[in-house]
This record gives C-alpha cells, structure tokens and sequence, in this order.
C-alpha cells in the first residue's frame, strides 16, 4: 500500500513568514502576490511531490499549516 501526502494551508490564519517556503524539501510553496482577509500575502501551494516530511507543519507558528495522508 503506498501512501501520498497533500500539504494544506488555513489562509486565514497564515501571516506569510515564509518558514514553511524555506524548509520545505520540494519547493511546493510560495508566498501568494494577493493578501489574505487579514492584509497578509498567504503562503500558496504551486507544486506537487509532498514527501511527508511534515517540517512545514512543525514549523509553522501560527498552526496554518498541515499535511493530510491518504492511503492509496
């Protein structure tokens, strides 16, 4: 069984440190050029290839971000 993982990010909670677009193994985030509801350029996902390191989410302060597993 092998298993795939999706990154996701809370928009409205993200404030766009960009911690997550640096220590990500893939380089599937960036910073967004729209702000969020609460004046913040967001992080977005541009890429795919998630390994399930899950450093973004460790790593992220605000909690904005987490990374779901499927089970293919």
């Amino acid at each position: 069984m092998s298993r795939e993982f999706k990154p996701c990010v809370n928009i409205d909670r993200c404030k766009g440190c960009g911690i997550c677009v640096d220590v990500c193994p893939v380089k599937i985030f960036k910073i967004s050029i729209s702000p969020n509801s609460r004046g913040y350029y967001y992080t977005t996902i541009v890429g795919s290839g998630c390994v399930g390191c899950r450093l973004c989410e460790y790593m992220c302060p605000d909690f904005a971000v987490y990374v779901v597993e499927d089970s293919l």
